[in-house]
């Protein structure tokens, strides 16, 4: 009886287990599955659930593709199919079935949100019967049908002018002229002339006629030009089936005055594209390709109106399924002073001419003006200016340039190349790099030494000779001064004169740690918190008595960006304070870095002692003295070489200010300037600008 009833129980489990197996899938249920692979964009796996009808009228290949290049072209992002299963459904009894979806979903011109209704009909395939999606093409956008397209409309906004604080464009939008040829009308004889002109291969231009959009009669464009290149444009236009019209472009009125710092716009590339992808930008649009266009480009560029159509068959009326309205891009006001910025540029880019100088860092000993340069030739080099009351930055400069209004035209593969492989290297910011500062760095480390006790003011030291060293473990090893027979030299002396010595002294005597302590205090190893990148100014080694020493007097691994030197000096003109350096308009003036960073009273000893470096006869920047206009400033030589003994290049510095209205203090920094005037190259440079500015 037992075995009985144990049979009988198994039997039933399986006669349950044999219905559970035999029970057919429900509308809902594979309607559900077929929602969940489309919010994963799993478009193949989709296709599965098709009916024979769907499928008759598209491929799995067609399907899968054409999901995947609406979705991407239109960048649909966070999408979201919901599908409520119903609570009750006595469809899974019937031979067809409709549910209603809403659909949500980020495209490029804004949200895209409908509600439709899908049908799924019962269908036998392999003896099984199964529910299947009947697709057609108003499921992906409602009234997307056979036939119909969809379209892609977009405005450009107008990009944000870079202003300088009086208003006047650094970088604007204004118009060139495009130059193009009438399809069908250029003779083969003129492809030659006509590339000449454009700076372009005579296979450039043939491949833009033979593009696939081109047919006869139709104006192709080849090149855009200057308006201010007048004569050329005459020239190619006397060519005959050269065409020219007016065109939006960005223009740069400064043109290599401020190249560096504004940069210039071009076509954005696959690669840019690629990295921007989620920041609404698209293969039609123009990026900042250096210097603050670059920096700034997401300000600037404002946002493309985007409306995306779908394009009907016939005369029927096209449908819009989302509209983005154009935001214009947003202009940039900046603390520079245009026209100063031009006077630095002409000034430091000016050709050097004379007969070297026999001291690099002399003042009235080192001759005359005339004497200042033998080697001639263009300087590179950088320079700037700022308020040092407000820190307000007026102007950043970087020599040698090139012109960014060619820059965004297109240089022409030779143009390019020339410009790379020039010696000079005039595509490098100097303004943002940093630089072993020389001498300049002598007031930073009085600074230093007057906090720690280290250096006496008044203290008169006994230094012998025109060279140094701490003793008989340095080797061969000396530090240099530039004028012997001072001795013995107190700080201003040491100042005025530029005693290497003193100040490699000094550093010993302040010690390793507390050095490197006292400049990070003024800003290095610390990231300048500047609108424009600039390079973070560093100390570098300190672990030798030599290192240290030669740190003292701006040489060892010191690094020091030109815009740090300016704040690092405006503790001598703020009875302490450290003032931030500013670029943008917006930002508030007088922000105070650094408060009391050097105690008043020791702010006010250097000061004056940076005003005799220029008034007193003897001093290293005496040629810089001017009647009723009285500069403090400090001269520098910095020496770029692997060891001592060897011959490097020299970097000649100079930084100075009008102690009566310290509103503008300049830096200046000429490259390679040995034998051929030292730091009074950019002695007289930085003079000459405080004198057209009068």
């Amino acid at each position: 009886m037992r075995k009985f009833a144990g049979v009988l129980v198994l039997g039933l489990l399986l006669v349950f287990a044999f219905a559970g197996c035999s029970k057919e899938p429900t509308p809902e249920d594979r309607f559900a599955e077929y929602i969940a692979l489309w919010n994963q964009q799993k478009f193949t796996k989709m296709y599965d659930y098709l009916s024979n009808d769907a499928k008759e009228k598209i491929t799995k290949e067609e399907f899968t593709s054409r999901y995947q290049k609406i979705y991407e072209d239109l960048q649909i992002t966070n999408l979201k199919i919901d599908f409520k299963k119903p609570k009750k459904d006595k469809k899974k009894d019937q031979e067809q079935a409709s549910y209603s979806f809403n659909a949500k979903m980020n495209s490029i011109a804004g949200t895209i949100q409908f509600t439709q209704k899908a049908q799924l009909q019962k269908e036998e395939r392999d003896d099984k019967k199964n529910w299947y999606v009947d697709w057609n093409t108003e499921y992906i956008f409602p009234k997307l049908q056979e036939g119909d397209t969809i379209g892609l409309s977009t405005i450009t906004p107008k990009r944000g002018e870079i202003l300088d604080r009086n208003g006047s464009g650094l970088a604007a939008n204004g118009q060139v002229y495009e130059v193009g040829v009438v399809a069908g009308k250029l003779e083969a004889s003129e492809i030659e002339p006509l590339a000449s002109l454009l700076k372009m291969t005579p296979e450039q231009i043939n491949k833009a006629l033979s593009a696939t959009w081109v047919k006869p009669g139709l104006f192709v464009p080849l090149k855009k030009v200057s308006m201010e290149d007048k004569d050329r444009v005459a020239q190619l236009i006397a060519l005959g089936p050269v065409q020219t019209r007016k065109v939006d472009a960005r223009i740069y009125p400064y043109k290599e005055a401020a190249a560096q710092l504004v940069g210039y716009v071009g076509a954005i590339t696959a690669d840019e594209l690629a990295k921007r992808k989620d920041k609404g930008y698209t293969s039609q649009d123009v990026i900042g390709k250096r210097g603050l266009e670059q920096v700034l480009d997401e300000e600037l560029k404002g946002e493309s109106g985007v409306k995306i159509i779908i394009k009907k068959k016939g005369d029927d009326e096209d449908v819009v399924l989302a509209e983005k309205p154009v935001v214009d891009g947003k202009d940039v006001k900046l603390t520079i002073d245009a026209d100063l910025q031009e006077v630095i540029y002409t000034e430091l880019s000016a050709e050097i001419g004379g007969a070297g100088a026999a001291n690099p860092e002399e003042g009235a000993a080192a001759g005359t003006a005339a004497a200042a340069n033998a080697a001639g030739g263009a300087p590179a080099g950088t320079a700037a200016a700022m308020n040092p009351v407000n820190g307000e930055t007026l102007a950043l400069v970087s020599s040698p340039s090139f012109d960014p209004n060619q820059a965004s035209l297109g240089f022409s593969a030779d143009e390019w190349k020339a410009l790379q492989e020039d010696a000079r290297q005039p595509l490098t910011t100097r303004f943002s790099q940093s630089y072993a500062p020389g001498s300049v760095m002598k007031p930073i480390t009085a600074a230093v030494g007057l906090m720690s006790g280290a250096i006496n003011p008044g203290e008169q030291e006994a230094i012998l000779g025109a060279k140094w060293q701490k003793d008989k473990s340095w080797g061969g090893y000396f530090v240099t001064r530039v004028h012997a027979g001072t001795d013995p030299v107190n700080l201003e002396k040491a100042l005025v004169f530029s005693d290497n010595i003193y100040f490699a002294q000094a550093a010993l005597k302040i010690g390793k740690d507390a050095f490197a302590d006292g400049l990070k205090k003024f800003g290095f190893e610390e990231k300048v918190d500047f609108p424009y990148p600039l390079a973070t100014s560093t100390i570098g080694d300190l672990g030798s008595e030599i290192a240290l020493a030669d740190s003292g007097y701006g040489q060892g691994q010191i690094q020091m960006s030109i815009v740090h030197l300016l704040a690092s000096y405006t503790p001598f003109v703020n009875n302490g304070n450290m003032v931030k350096p500013i670029l943008l308009d917006t930002e508030q003036r007088t922000q105070v870095l650094k408060e009391s960073l050097v105690p008043s009273e020791q702010a006010v000893l250097i000061a004056a002692d940076l005003r005799k470096v220029v008034a007193d006869a003897s001093g290293t920047a005496h040629r810089a003295e001017m009647a009723d206009y009285p500069l403090a400033g400090k001269t520098g030589t910095a020496e770029i070489k692997q060891k001592q003994g060897e011959t490097g290049t020299e970097n000649g510095w100079f930084i100075a200010y009008n102690t009566n209205k310290p509103s503008l203090m300049i830096a200046m920094m000429v490259e390679d300037v040995q034998g051929r005037g030292g730091s009074q190259i950019p002695v007289e440079k930085v003079k000459n600008i405080y004198m057209k500015l009068r």
